[in-house]
């Protein structure tokens, strides 16, 4: 136990009005969890404030909001016995202090009326369990019965109780560990880390959403592939990316062998995470290689080829986005055209580059083509420095040609210089496929570069189209 004071950590007003409201009501209450946390790791001022009263937490915040200006709305759950609520921008969560006790087959406790230390051993981890008093006659000591001070001068992720037990309990507490493990770089327990692979299977009574949530805070975290490692290493990555973890080894036939794209993967998704914190982006570097799984062959000649791998992991796509409940819309779509684009400016890296080369993949990747460049140049993990340098080189050259070709020729979001009801006029025509094909027509003339990106020249383009056609000026 640490009786050290922490005055510093409560300079916000609101914990004075806190304080006064539990002294008011004759009950103890303290900060507990991620702020306490946070400040000891000085990693900025969080905006969510957990408040743990020996007593009623929903009446405790009643009480705080009638202090407060403005008087603030209250939000009650009662079924879990927390209230909340928002002052100048922080989030206050309160709730009584608690034990519990866990049927197998659910996560959710049956919950008891506790003492502070009770409630301290339900929590998930010892650096989670660390509470700061907000009471009169010890404000601002530091309660820390299982030395969470320690764990957090060692990096260390230990749970307060059996780790067995702790896991059993609340098994999304399995994906939490990886997931500070990976956000702080901190290690998890070496008996901790047991029982997460012991219990592993238990975390198919978890939600799909909540899993999710983990998963984007590895996936957003400096080097996720130290969460996603974690997972790998577990056994969990089995039950929530199977795609993923089908991308792992490597095999030889005939002396000839295919690099591990499980490995390869986790380095794309850590190189272009030091260049985007556009977590959607970094899900396509997770995925861009998942077609490769199903879609590998050997042939005695060339050796091993993964033939459309992009376009079948596009597909792919759809289907984990739709398993994990991840949104299918616009950033499901996004993630789709990155994965079955991912190997277009590698190809014309690798070639000469032609401007009709470079005006397509401008019109296909539309708003999208930095991120598919930046996808690309983090695709990059040889380890030949020869190689590397070479590859780089090309994609600055592709990348300025784009520019290039951009300010010339305006091909990103394409809209047809002569619309379909100016063909529909121009020659007397119903709607009908023909206007279709002269749209296409002036379309792929323009990406070509037979002709420019104007007005004029695609109505002189659409004439010479529709008299091949037979069709005759109305």
């Amino acid at each position: 136990m640490t009786h050290q004071n922490h005055n510093k950590a409560l300079q916000d007003p609101i914990f004075k009005v806190i304080a006064e409201a539990a002294k008011e009501m004759d009950i103890k209450c303290y900060v507990i969890g991620g702020y306490v946390r946070d400040y000891l790791l000085q990693r900025g001022i969080p905006k969510d404030i957990d408040i743990v009263a020996v007593g009623s937490g929903i009446e405790l915040a009643k009480k705080v909001a009638s202090k407060l200006s403005g008087k603030p709305e209250i939000s009650v759950f009662k079924n879990f016995g927390t209230a909340m609520l928002k002052n100048k921008g922080v989030e206050l969560e309160f709730v009584g202090a608690r034990k519990e006790s866990y049927h197998f087959d659910s996560r959710k406790p049956v919950v008891e009326d506790g003492t502070l230390e009770d409630d301290q051993k339900r929590r998930d981890f010892t650096i989670n369990a660390l509470a700061i008093s907000l009471n009169k006659d010890d404000y601002g000591t530091l309660l820390d019965p299982f030395d969470g001070i320690s764990d957090l001068d060692n990096k260390l992720i230990r749970t307060p109780l059996d780790p067995d037990i702790t896991y059993s309990d609340d098994p999304l507490r399995m994906m939490r560990a990886i997931r500070f493990a990976s956000q702080l770089n901190f290690t998890i327990f070496p008996q901790s880390l047991d029982a997460i692979t012991e219990n592993k299977d238990r975390i198919q009574i978890i939600s799909k959403e909540r899993i999710v949530d983990e998963l984007n805070k590895i996936l957003s975290s400096p080097t996720p592939s130290l969460g996603l490692g974690l997972l790998h290493k577990t056994g969990l990555l089995e039950y929530i990316l199977p795609e993923l973890t089908a991308l792992q080894g490597i095999e030889e036939i005939e002396g000839q062998r295919h690099k591990d794209n499980f490995w390869h993967t986790l380095e794309v998704v850590d190189n272009i995470s030091k260049h985007t914190d556009n977590v959607w982006l970094r899900w396509a570097a997770l995925l861009h290689d998942i077609g490769k799984a199903p879609t590998k062959k050997f042939d005695k000649k060339i050796g091993w080829t993964f033939h459309g791998h992009e376009f079948v992991g596009s597909k792919m796509t759809y289907k984990l986005f739709k398993r994990l409940r991840l949104p299918l819309n616009d950033k499901m779509k996004y993630v789709q055209k990155m994965v079955l684009m991912s190997s277009r400016p590698i190809v014309l890296a690798e070639d000469f580059v032609t401007d009709s080369a470079v005006r397509r993949l401008i019109f296909d990747a539309g708003d999208h083509v930095e991120d598919l460049m930046t996808l690309c140049e983090a695709d990059i993990t040889t380890k030949n420095p020869k190689k590397q340098k070479q590859y780089k080189n090309n994609f600055k050259i592709v990348r300025q040609k784009i520019v290039e070709v951009e300010e010339r020729d305006h091909v990103r979001n394409f809209q047809p210089p002569v619309s379909g009801e100016e063909i529909m006029a121009t020659f007397g025509l119903k709607p009908s496929k023909e206007i279709g094909i002269i749209k296409d027509a002036i379309k792929e003339a323009i990406l070509e570069g037979e002709i420019p990106n104007e007005y004029e020249a695609a109505k002189q383009y659409m004439f010479q189209k529709g008299k091949s056609m037979g069709l005759t000026k109305s």
